[in-house]
């Protein structure tokens, strides 16, 4: 099988917490784009959140799935709190409605990095919790770090300290390339250290000066990661998403010159064809 493309709903709505209800227009410009799939954070799915039957039939409508739902979690406690396993075991019983789709969770970030050692066990026992809980009822979770000045993995030794603790025989590791350069690393040295790992993946365009970019004008070398991807015969999916204040006035032309980037850049070398 080859590696699937879809979109993330970041490019539409950065904001995890904020909800809103337009779920069908995004699905219209996944669709016209030519992607096959989508990521959506909870906060997008409006008048599907009680519904899945109803997502479901939104998607096959259009030819698409759902890759993944993306869930961020403060998991400040060592352990769940009652509201968190709550809303972790709803999206569990959601997502099964959707074969081989995925919990893509996400840690919140703060303002500091101030009890650093505590906040990172913490998420690591959590997720981990969370994940093993998941893969009893057949459902996989991926971690996916990100990097705000308050995330607490978001540095190289950061990284380092959560494939120490992650239990991997539960929970996957979504890379972010964008993430990963914004975290001062280099996006393809850190796919190839944890590609055992690599279960999910998220692609966004960033610059080493710490700038979001357009595809294909930052400082991500894309193709070579799609090689070393498809060598290893990851079949799973690359979910593209975009930052610029260009994609945020207009996520759909966004989409759409993403979908081109990928067509000509990418696709061929995950088919085999380069």
């Amino acid at each position: 099988m080859a590696i699937k493309y879809g979109c993330h709903g970041s490019t539409w709505e950065l904001d995890y917490d904020k909800e809103s209800d337009y779920f069908p227009e995004i699905a219209d410009v996944v669709e016209y784009a030519g992607f096959q799939g989508v990521d959506i954070q909870v906060s997008l799915l409006g008048r599907f959140k009680e519904n899945p039957s109803a997502l479901k039939k939104e998607l096959d409508q259009r030819g698409l799935q759902l890759a993944a739902l993306t869930i961020p979690f403060s998991w400040l406690e060592p352990q769940e709190t009652d509201d968190e396993k709550e809303l972790a075991d709803y999206y569990i019983e959601y997502i099964k409605h959707f074969p081989n789709a995925l919990l893509n969770v996400a840690p919140r970030t703060g303002n500091l990095r101030e009890n650093l050692v505590a906040r990172q066990q913490n998420i690591i026992r959590c997720a981990n919790q969370l994940a093993k809980r998941a893969h009893e009822q057949g459902v996989l979770c991926s971690f996916h770090p990100n990097s705000p000045a308050g995330s607490v993995f978001r540095l190289k030794e950061d990284y380092e300290i959560l494939f120490e603790g992650l239990d991997t025989n539960y929970i996957g590791y979504t890379p972010d390339a964008g993430h990963i350069v914004f975290g001062g690393m280099d996006a393809l040295e850190i796919f190839k250290k944890y590609l055992p790992f690599i279960k999910h993946v998220h692609f966004k365009d960033a610059a080493k000066d710490f700038q979001w970019k357009k595809m294909g004008t930052g400082d991500i070398d894309f193709p070579a990661i799609v090689q070393l991807l498809t060598d290893s015969e990851y079949d799973g999916w690359i979910m593209v998403e975009e930052e610029t204040e260009e994609s945020t006035a207009n996520p759909k032309q966004a989409v759409v010159d993403i979908s081109k980037y990928v067509k000509s850049n990418l696709k061929p070398i995950s088919r085999g064809e380069k």
